[in-house]
């Protein structure tokens, strides 16, 4: 069964671990940002700092990184973690 329970800070850490930067940071949320160097296509992700992130706001987050498969960005975000 894939793990969908995921903290902020969790998410947070797997996503700098792969080129994403903190842009900022206001309240409860932080604001990453990936640009790729090939393309130069640019990709910013909110990221709240809750212990839990709600299902919802954690596919928002899966759209904002530009995954295709839900499933397979926990598996891969559980992976890295």
């Amino acid at each position: 069964m894939v793990r969908k329970t995921f903290s902020g800070r969790e998410i947070i850490a797997v996503l700098t671990g792969f080129g994403y930067v903190p842009q900022s940071h206001r309240g409860s949320h932080v604001r990453l940002r990936y640009e790729n160097e090939d393309t130069g296509e640019v990709r910013n992700v909110d990221v709240p700092l809750h212990s839990e992130v709600r299902i919802g706001t954690l596919r928002s987050i899966a759209d904002q990184c530009g995954a295709d498969d839900f499933r397979a960005w926990c598996e891969w975000i559980d992976e890295h973690g």
